[in-house]
Protein backbone atom coordinates (compact mmCIF):
# COMPACT_ATOMS: atom_id res chain seq x y z
CA UNK A 1 0.00 0.00 0.00
CA UNK A 2 2.84 2.24 1.06
CA UNK A 3 4.31 2.51 -2.87
CA UNK A 4 1.10 4.21 -4.29
CA UNK A 5 -0.83 5.46 -1.07
CA UNK A 6 0.01 9.19 -2.24
CA UNK A 7 -2.29 9.39 -4.94
CA UNK A 8 -2.62 12.87 -5.98
CA UNK A 9 -5.78 12.16 -7.51
CA UNK A 10 -7.56 11.43 -4.46
CA UNK A 11 -9.51 14.23 -2.27
CA UNK A 12 -7.67 13.57 0.82
CA UNK A 13 -4.36 14.90 -0.58
CA UNK A 14 -5.70 18.09 -2.22
CA UNK A 15 -5.10 21.75 -0.34
CA UNK A 16 -8.86 21.41 0.78
CA UNK A 17 -8.59 18.59 2.83
CA UNK A 18 -5.03 19.31 3.98
CA UNK A 19 -4.96 22.61 5.02
CA UNK A 20 -7.89 23.18 7.04
CA UNK A 21 -7.07 19.90 8.92
CA UNK A 22 -3.37 21.25 9.78
CA UNK A 23 -4.86 24.88 10.64
CA UNK A 24 -6.57 23.28 13.44
CA UNK A 25 -4.12 21.23 14.95
CA UNK A 26 -1.70 23.80 14.78
CA UNK A 27 -4.32 26.56 17.14
CA UNK A 28 -4.87 23.28 19.41
CA UNK A 29 -0.58 22.81 19.82
CA UNK A 30 -0.43 26.31 21.26
CA UNK A 31 -2.96 26.05 23.86
CA UNK A 32 -2.00 23.74 26.32
CA UNK A 33 -0.02 26.00 28.83
CA UNK A 34 2.83 23.55 29.57
CA UNK A 35 5.93 22.71 28.57
CA UNK A 36 4.37 20.72 25.83
CA UNK A 37 3.75 23.54 24.03
CA UNK A 38 3.97 23.42 20.44
CA UNK A 39 4.76 19.44 20.00
CA UNK A 40 2.38 17.51 18.22
CA UNK A 41 2.20 13.48 18.31
CA UNK A 42 0.62 11.37 15.01
CA UNK A 43 -0.28 8.32 15.74
CA UNK A 44 -0.31 6.20 12.18
CA UNK A 45 1.93 9.14 10.43
CA UNK A 46 2.07 7.09 7.62
CA UNK A 47 3.86 9.44 4.77
CA UNK A 48 3.46 12.39 6.05
CA UNK A 49 0.18 13.94 4.48
CA UNK A 50 -0.78 15.57 7.67
CA UNK A 51 2.49 15.71 9.59
CA UNK A 52 5.04 17.88 7.16
CA UNK A 53 1.98 20.83 6.47
CA UNK A 54 1.96 20.85 10.27
CA UNK A 55 5.71 20.93 10.81
CA UNK A 56 5.86 23.81 8.06
CA UNK A 57 3.38 25.88 10.82
CA UNK A 58 6.13 26.07 13.10
CA UNK A 59 4.73 22.65 14.87
CA UNK A 60 7.28 20.25 16.14
CA UNK A 61 6.17 17.18 15.12
CA UNK A 62 6.64 13.08 16.41
CA UNK A 63 4.91 10.42 14.97
CA UNK A 64 4.45 6.51 15.38
CA UNK A 65 3.98 3.97 12.82
CA UNK A 66 4.06 0.34 12.67
CA UNK A 67 4.97 0.65 8.44
CA UNK A 68 8.90 0.98 7.88
CA UNK A 69 7.71 1.11 4.01
CA UNK A 70 5.17 4.05 4.73
CA UNK A 71 7.75 6.22 6.77
CA UNK A 72 10.41 5.92 3.72
CA UNK A 73 8.10 7.51 1.91
CA UNK A 74 8.08 10.40 4.69
CA UNK A 75 11.44 10.66 5.35
CA UNK A 76 11.84 10.73 0.89
CA UNK A 77 9.88 14.29 1.22
CA UNK A 78 11.20 17.56 2.14
CA UNK A 79 11.37 18.46 5.48
CA UNK A 80 10.34 14.54 6.25
CA UNK A 81 13.94 13.41 7.42
CA UNK A 82 13.30 16.16 10.47
CA UNK A 83 10.48 14.40 11.75
CA UNK A 84 11.11 11.99 14.57
CA UNK A 85 9.31 8.36 13.72
CA UNK A 86 9.23 5.42 16.32
CA UNK A 87 8.30 2.41 14.81
CA UNK A 88 5.73 0.29 16.60
CA UNK A 89 1.83 -0.01 17.18
CA UNK A 90 0.46 2.92 17.92
CA UNK A 91 -1.83 1.74 20.74
CA UNK A 92 0.76 0.59 22.93
CA UNK A 93 4.32 2.72 21.91
CA UNK A 94 5.42 5.86 23.57
CA UNK A 95 7.05 8.21 21.18
CA UNK A 96 10.70 7.98 21.57
CA UNK A 97 11.46 11.37 22.58
CA UNK A 98 12.46 12.15 26.14
CA UNK A 99 11.32 16.02 25.59
CA UNK A 100 8.52 16.19 27.95
CA UNK A 101 4.72 15.62 27.00
CA UNK A 102 3.07 16.68 23.94
CA UNK A 103 0.30 19.58 23.56
CA UNK A 104 -2.14 17.43 21.19
CA UNK A 105 -1.86 14.22 19.75
CA UNK A 106 -4.15 13.15 16.54
CA UNK A 107 -5.69 10.28 14.69
CA UNK A 108 -6.66 11.36 11.13
CA UNK A 109 -8.96 9.44 8.47
CA UNK A 110 -10.61 6.98 10.29
CA UNK A 111 -6.83 5.57 11.49
CA UNK A 112 -8.75 4.48 14.60
CA UNK A 113 -10.31 2.00 12.95
CA UNK A 114 -7.17 0.08 12.13
CA UNK A 115 -7.32 -1.17 15.65
CA UNK A 116 -9.52 -3.94 14.77
CA UNK A 117 -10.50 -4.67 18.70
CA UNK A 118 -12.30 -2.25 21.43
CA UNK A 119 -9.57 -3.56 24.13
CA UNK A 120 -6.83 -2.03 21.13
CA UNK A 121 -8.70 1.19 20.65
CA UNK A 122 -9.31 1.92 24.46
CA UNK A 123 -5.57 1.05 25.12
CA UNK A 124 -5.03 3.67 22.56
CA UNK A 125 -6.78 6.71 24.55
CA UNK A 126 -4.64 5.54 28.00
CA UNK A 127 -1.33 5.54 25.90
CA UNK A 128 -2.18 8.75 24.51
CA UNK A 129 -3.47 10.32 27.77
CA UNK A 130 -0.19 8.97 28.98
CA UNK A 131 1.84 11.10 26.65
CA UNK A 132 -0.31 14.21 26.83
CA UNK A 133 0.91 17.32 29.04
CA UNK A 134 -1.73 18.20 31.82
CA UNK A 135 -4.34 20.64 29.53
CA UNK A 136 -3.22 18.81 26.11
CA UNK A 137 -5.75 17.11 23.63
CA UNK A 138 -5.87 14.69 21.94
CA UNK A 139 -8.01 14.92 18.05
CA UNK A 140 -9.71 12.09 16.03
CA UNK A 141 -11.01 12.23 12.94
CA UNK A 142 -13.11 9.08 11.84
CA UNK A 143 -16.50 8.28 9.99
CA UNK A 144 -19.80 7.52 11.61
CA UNK A 145 -20.75 4.07 11.24
CA UNK A 146 -22.68 4.01 7.55
CA UNK A 147 -25.29 1.32 9.25
CA UNK A 148 -28.09 3.30 7.44
CA UNK A 149 -26.97 2.01 4.34
CA UNK A 150 -27.38 -0.96 5.60
CA UNK A 151 -30.63 -3.10 4.54
CA UNK A 152 -31.74 -5.28 6.21
CA UNK A 153 -30.65 -8.87 6.20
CA UNK A 154 -27.67 -7.43 4.11
CA UNK A 155 -24.19 -7.06 5.19
CA UNK A 156 -22.44 -6.18 2.07
CA UNK A 157 -22.62 -2.50 0.71
CA UNK A 158 -20.68 -1.62 -2.47
CA UNK A 159 -19.14 1.72 -2.82
CA UNK A 160 -17.66 1.87 -6.01
CA UNK A 161 -18.31 -0.52 -9.33
CA UNK A 162 -16.81 -0.08 -12.95
CA UNK A 163 -15.86 -2.44 -15.82
CA UNK A 164 -12.06 -2.98 -13.83
CA UNK A 165 -12.81 -2.58 -10.12
CA UNK A 166 -15.10 -3.15 -7.47
CA UNK A 167 -14.99 -2.15 -4.16
CA UNK A 168 -17.50 -3.23 -1.33
CA UNK A 169 -17.58 -2.96 3.17
CA UNK A 170 -18.65 -6.19 4.91
CA UNK A 171 -19.79 -5.84 8.13
CA UNK A 172 -20.42 -7.77 11.40
CA UNK A 173 -23.37 -5.80 13.48
CA UNK A 174 -22.55 -7.91 16.45
CA UNK A 175 -18.86 -7.62 16.82
CA UNK A 176 -18.53 -3.97 15.14
CA UNK A 177 -15.90 -5.35 12.85
CA UNK A 178 -15.52 -4.46 9.22
CA UNK A 179 -13.40 -4.55 6.12
CA UNK A 180 -13.02 -2.27 3.31
CA UNK A 181 -13.14 -5.42 -0.03
CA UNK A 182 -11.08 -4.22 -4.08
CA UNK A 183 -10.71 -6.59 -6.80
CA UNK A 184 -9.17 -5.32 -9.67
CA UNK A 185 -8.72 -6.08 -13.28
CA UNK A 186 -5.20 -5.12 -15.11
CA UNK A 187 -4.75 -6.45 -18.41
CA UNK A 188 -6.57 -9.08 -17.92
CA UNK A 189 -5.44 -10.66 -14.07
CA UNK A 190 -7.23 -10.24 -11.40
CA UNK A 191 -6.50 -9.16 -7.86
CA UNK A 192 -7.83 -8.82 -4.45
CA UNK A 193 -7.53 -7.35 -1.21
CA UNK A 194 -9.07 -6.77 2.07
CA UNK A 195 -8.40 -4.70 5.03
CA UNK A 196 -10.02 -5.28 8.56
CA UNK A 197 -11.38 -1.96 10.62
CA UNK A 198 -13.21 -1.59 13.83
CA UNK A 199 -16.24 0.85 13.33
CA UNK A 200 -16.65 3.17 16.44
CA UNK A 201 -19.44 5.40 18.04
CA UNK A 202 -19.04 8.75 19.11
CA UNK A 203 -20.28 7.86 22.67
CA UNK A 204 -18.06 4.84 22.58
CA UNK A 205 -15.02 6.92 22.26
CA UNK A 206 -16.50 9.45 24.72
CA UNK A 207 -16.33 6.57 26.88
CA UNK A 208 -13.13 5.27 26.47
CA UNK A 209 -11.72 9.11 26.94
CA UNK A 210 -13.01 9.18 30.47
CA UNK A 211 -11.89 5.93 30.71
CA UNK A 212 -8.26 7.59 30.04
CA UNK A 213 -8.84 10.03 32.39
CA UNK A 214 -9.91 12.60 29.48
CA UNK A 215 -13.14 14.59 28.84
CA UNK A 216 -14.79 15.46 25.05
CA UNK A 217 -14.14 19.22 24.91
CA UNK A 218 -15.74 19.89 21.22
CA UNK A 219 -17.12 17.98 18.57
CA UNK A 220 -17.66 19.19 14.58
CA UNK A 221 -18.75 17.98 11.39
CA UNK A 222 -15.25 18.73 10.29
CA UNK A 223 -11.69 20.54 9.90
CA UNK A 224 -13.57 23.58 9.81
CA UNK A 225 -15.88 23.35 12.67
CA UNK A 226 -19.36 23.11 11.03
CA UNK A 227 -22.20 21.66 13.26
CA UNK A 228 -22.00 17.97 14.08
CA UNK A 229 -25.72 16.53 13.78
CA UNK A 230 -27.25 13.48 12.76
CA UNK A 231 -26.99 13.94 9.10
CA UNK A 232 -23.07 14.28 9.62
CA UNK A 233 -21.09 11.47 7.86
CA UNK A 234 -17.90 11.77 9.87
CA UNK A 235 -16.87 13.66 12.96
CA UNK A 236 -13.65 15.93 14.09
CA UNK A 237 -13.76 15.38 18.56
CA UNK A 238 -10.68 16.88 20.84
CA UNK A 239 -10.75 15.58 24.21
CA UNK A 240 -8.88 17.22 26.69
CA UNK A 241 -6.61 16.00 29.90
CA UNK A 242 -7.23 17.74 32.81
CA UNK A 243 -4.73 20.32 33.66
CA UNK A 244 -2.65 20.21 36.63
CA UNK A 245 -3.87 21.31 40.06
Amino acid sequence: MAAGYDDPTSHMFTPAAIEPAADFLAGLAGLAGSAGDGRALELGIGTGRIALPLARRGVEVHGIDMSRAMVARLRAKQGGDAIGVTIGDFSATRAGTTDGDFSVAYLVYNTIMNLTSQEAQVACFRNVAAQLAPGGTFVVEVLVPELRRLPAGQNVVPFHTSPTRWAFDVYDIATQATSSNYVEVVDGRGSYRSIPFRYVWPSELDLMARLAGMRLRERWDGWTREPFTSESTKHVSVWEKPAAG
